[in-house]
């Protein structure tokens, strides 16, 4: 009896702890996005179990004026906005039912923001889901050197040597993402004579750069990282220094390219694949896209308004590659362009709706600090890359927006929020 009376305290004590207000369980709410940040490059059945866990895990905690408070605004609403137009949108759409919960299933990734945004207003751990991305993405470029030069230790079957998991697009948007989000750390340890640690870094941005430039990197690349290297001159640097900066970036990629093979090869196949398109009816790369293009012009010509429902976009396409021969009888379901891909689904409406949420996710970026530059790189790079992919809605691409918008609004709104009370006070903005 007496060993059962000394054991009830601790039992309550372990209780309280995983409480939703206790702080193992606050931990649990820092933990999940974090590890999947991490395996983000690595699993997608592992991120999708651990954002379920953590949408279960945050459910409980959630105090409904302070989240109320946060969802009304612009950056939280839009996205809540985004899919109840995708659901709505199921009701017009020709399609089986089984087909428009298909097209329902990218944008559903957009209900993760507000959520992830009122956390991290209110958490002080919001940088490890940065650096557990990053850390993450280290061990995949290593990783990539390895197989890249010992070909016989890859684990997987992906289709382009020195890609361990997944594909060269995602490995080359996590790979430039780290380069350029990671870039003004440097400055800042040079800036503040930390030359150890500023050279780890110039080493790990070095690895990434140059497997960009010698192992693998994808096409899209050379549409965003044009952008973001302008970005970052003009972000960081006075006007003639940053003119002088660019000048000498552009030099070094010019004379790398030349160096390497892999890029001499990349761009002959380009200019090889041009030529095809243009005296040919091969299925070339681009003239796929340009063909996908067309049609979907087509059809968002047809319902130009509100679109012809979510889904739509797979019956579009079956129909256009029935009867076709070869790889011009693909079976696809995005057009490779994010604006075309929601116009055909939700028309002008859903693009007023997608173009207002990049505009104000934008705008939650243009101050001067460290995370509101990560978040800018975000959605800058998402953004451009969209123009030639559908990458809001592509699994990788998708949540790399969701998580970076999330976390880092969620910290610049916890420096916006500092004087609430309210939100101070919250349960998992006590450190551990």
């Amino acid at each position: 009896m007496l060993s059962t009376a000394q054991d009830a305290p601790r039992t309550q004590g372990i209780l309280s702890y995983m409480a939703p207000n206790g702080w193992l369980w606050v931990l649990t709410l820092d933990f999940y996005p974090a590890l999947a940040a991490f395996m983000l490059p690595w699993s997608t059945s592992a991120v999708s179990v651990l954002i379920v866990l953590w949408l279960g895990a945050i459910i409980p905690t959630i105090q409904p004026r302070p989240f109320w408070t946060s969802v009304k605004r612009p950056e939280s609403l839009l996205p809540l906005v985004f899919f109840a137009l995708a659901l709505v949108g199921m009701l017009w759409a020709d399609a089986p039912w089984a087909v428009r919960l298909q097209g329902l299933h990218p944008v559903s990734k957009l209900l993760v923001i507000p959520l992830l945004l009122y956390h991290f207003s209110r958490s002080r751990r919001a940088s490890w889901v940065f650096v557990a991305f990053l850390a993450s993405c280290a061990l995949l470029m290593g990783f990539s050197w390895v197989i890249y030069f010992v070909p016989g230790l890859k684990f997987t079957a992906t289709e382009t040597a020195g890609v361990p998991v997944n594909n060269y697009i995602d490995q080359s948007q996590e790979f430039a993402l780290c380069l350029f989000a990671t870039a003004p750390l440097r400055l800042m340890l040079l800036e503040r004579k930390r030359w150890i640690a500023a050279l780890g870094c110039g080493v790990l941005l070095l690895g990434f750069f140059c497997d960009m430039m010698f192992v693998v990197i994808a096409r899209t690349a050379f549409v965003y990282m044009p952008v973001l290297l302008a970005l970052f001159a003009a972000r960081y640097f006075r006007p003639k220094v940053a003119a002088g900066f660019l000048a000498a970036a552009l030099t070094i990629v010019v004379l790398v390219g030349l160096a390497s093979p892999y890029v001499r090869h990349r761009v002959q196949w380009i200019v090889h694949d041009a030529n095809l398109r243009a005296h040919t009816d091969l299925a070339t790369s681009d003239g796929e896209r340009m063909a996908y293009w067309r049609t979907s012009v087509r059809s968002i010509e047809a319902a130009p308004v509100f679109g012809h429902g979510t889904g739509s976009t797979k019956p579009l396409f079956e129909r256009e590659a029935a009867g076709k021969t070869g790889e011009w009888a693909n079976l696809i379901r995005n057009p490779h362009n994010q604006t075309l891909y929601v116009a055909i689904q939700w028309g002008l409406l859903g693009c007023i709706v997608l173009y207002a949420m990049w505009y104000f996710h934008l705008a939650l970026f243009l101050g001067r600090s460290l995370v509101a530059w990560i978040g800018l790189v975000v959605i800058v790079q998402n953004f451009a890359s969209s123009l030639v992919n559908s990458h809001l809605f592509d699994f990788h691409e998708g949540w790399i927006y969701v998580l970076g918008v999330g976390v880092a609004g969620g910290m610049i709104a916890a420096r916006r929020n500092e004087p609430n009370d309210a939100l101070a006070k919250a349960p998992s903005s006590s450190g551990i």
